[in-house]
Formats: structure tokens, C-alpha cells, sequence
């Protein structure tokens, strides 16, 4: 009984590649459901990490349905961890801001819709990643987890996923 611990999750990266694009479609689900069910409005934070699992279910999505071979899986794997990773970074900002004393919450920002319509493109994107006092508003929990706690832990998951196909890749 001597078995690689990889051993049992010995499906092929395309199915690896796959189910992390599910999981991606779920988060970005789940989003949407509270958004439009709860009325929980995203900040730009939130936004800028639906957009990171957008871009990271995008690049696996493109990986299960091109199948690479070991060097692609591997390509694949490594961009697919650069964007959960990216995303993570975002979340990790917005856990931070949600952990601030209050004094120390910046100010909050004009709405998204006026961001875009009157600031160039390279301001909104430094807001939408640094945050503003509505990103340290907590308005949902889960076992004592925020949501970007919670999406922080997806991230980190789904650059595993895709990490481990740099192994997985050697077994097919």
C-alpha cells in the first residue's frame, strides 16, 4: 500500500482543467446569486476579484478544450496558477481592509458607474484594486469567514488544481 498520494486523483489534466472551470462557473454563480437575490452590492474589490475567476475559469476552460500535451498542460498550468494567484492577491487586500481598525478604513469612493464614466482607464483600475471603505464593509459570513475570506480560499485552491497538473501531466 505504498501508493503516490496523487495516485487517487488520477484523472487526465483535460478533466482536472474542467472541473476548475465548474468551480470557477460556480464562484461566479454564487456572486450573482447574492448580488441578485441578498442584494448585495459588489465593490470594487469584489468586482476585481469576479473578474480574476473570470480570467482564471477562462484560461481553464481553454485548457480542457485544447487538451494539450505535457508541454501545454504545463503552459497551461502555470498561467492558470498566475491568475488564481492574481486573484488571491486581490482578496488577500480585501480581507486586509476588512480587518482595519476603523479609523484607519480609507474613505469611501465614488460608485463603479461614475468611476468608469469619468476617470481614465488606468485611475479606475488603480481603484478598483487598491479599495475604498465600502471594501471594508462585511456584509455576509460564513463560519466566522467573510465572502473575500472565503474567495481567498478558492483562489488558493484553484492555483493548487492547476499547479498539480504539472504532476499530473507526467502520468499521462
Amino acid at each position: 500500500m505504498n501508493k503516490n498520494w496523487l495516485e487517487w486523483i488520477r484523472l487526465t489534466p483535460r478533466l482536472w482543467f474542467l472541473l476548475g472551470f465548474l468551480g470557477c462557473v460556480f464562484l461566479l454563480s454564487m456572486g450573482a446569486y447574492f448580488q441578485l437575490v441578498y442584494g448585495l452590492e459588489p465593490c470594487p474589490l469584489c468586482i476585481s476579484q469576479r473578474i480574476a475567476i473570470l480570467l482564471t475559469g477562462i484560461v481553464f476552460l481553454i485548457a480542457g478544450l485544447h487538451n494539450p500535451g505535457t508541454v501545454g498542460v504545463k503552459i497551461y498550468a502555470i498561467v492558470g496558477t498566475v491568475a488564481a494567484l492574481g486573484g488571491g492577491a486581490i482578496s488577500t487586500r480585501h480581507v486586509w481592509l476588512q480587518h482595519l481598525p476603523p479609523e484607519e478604513v480609507p474613505e469611501c469612493g465614488p460608485g463603479l458607474s461614475y468611476i468608469f464614466n469619468n476617470f481614465p482607464l488606468t485611475e479606475t483600475l488603480k481603484l478598483m484594486l487598491s479599495g475604498t471603505g465600502d471594501c471594508a464593509k462585511v456584509d455576509w459570513t460564513f463560519m466566522g469567514l467573510s465572502m473575500p475570506g472565503w474567495t481567498l480560499i478558492a483562489f488558493l485552491l484553484l492555483a493548487t488544481l492547476s499547479l498539480l497538473q504539472f504532476w499530473n501531466a507526467k502520468q499521462h
